[in-house]
């Protein structure tokens, strides 16, 4: 019996609105975000799910409290965890992008947020007080056990499961499941508050998926 996997971004949140990078940062839904939540609840309406699982960051979280409230399953087991956060943007976390890229030229940016090893600069700051900074690669590194030891056992005895999580996070997830090469994830965008669901099966075969094709931003 195969088993439901559906994996959601979390809504539009008020720094994606701002153009800024995000990462660790705890910021909430705008109010475009929480009108994609909404939607994203809307879609799923009709699957029965047996487990959630989010981030420790509220913006995920907060998607997935209004995707239950709409599809009628509100007490929903959820799981959180660190492992789900989204990829820690180092130095550059609360920065604007376009000033980002008028500081450091546009090409080195697009190297610190779409290359699959180089992680942005590392700097302590209030914001960053632990020095932290991640590749994709690093991001991956810490998601993937968590999703192989936690989440895909589940969908593989049949149950229904509901992630709802980051770009990055959920990129990771995805290049793992498609069996992407580190240049095919490159082009991987994942859009917020569009549920991508994955039929898979006992073995943790994908049998079927809708994710469509989008492009880079």
């Amino acid at each position: 019996m195969s088993g439901k996997l559906v994996l959601v971004r979390h809504g539009q949140s008020q720094w994606n609105l701002e153009n800024r990078f995000t990462g660790w940062i705890d910021v909430p839904l705008s109010p475009k975000g929480t009108e994609e939540a909404h939607a994203a609840g809307k879609a799923l309406k009709g699957i029965k799910f047996d487990q959630a699982f989010t981030s420790n960051l509220k913006r995920a979280q907060d998607t997935l409290k209004i995707i239950l409230q709409e599809i009628a399953q509100p007490h929903l087991p959820i799981e959180k965890d660190q492992a789900l956060n989204e990829r820690h943007y180092g130095a550059l976390q609360g920065l604007n992008k376009a000033e980002t890229a008028a500081k450091y030229g546009a090409d080195q940016v697009h190297i610190w947020r779409r290359s699959y090893d180089v992680p942005p600069p590392k700097d302590k700051s209030e914001l960053n007080p632990e020095g932290i900074s991640e590749s994709l690669k690093d991001t991956a590194a810490r998601t993937l056990p968590y999703f192989r030891s936690r989440i895909l056992p589940l969908v593989k005895t049949g149950e229904n499961v509901l992630v709802s999580a980051h770009g990055n996070s959920l990129r990771a997830i995805v290049m793992d499941l498609e069996r992407m090469t580190k240049e095919q994830v490159l082009d991987l965008n994942i859009p917020t508050g569009v549920p991508i669901t994955y039929e898979i099966d006992p073995s943790g075969r994908v049998v079927t998926h809708n994710r469509q094709p989008a492009s880079v931003s």
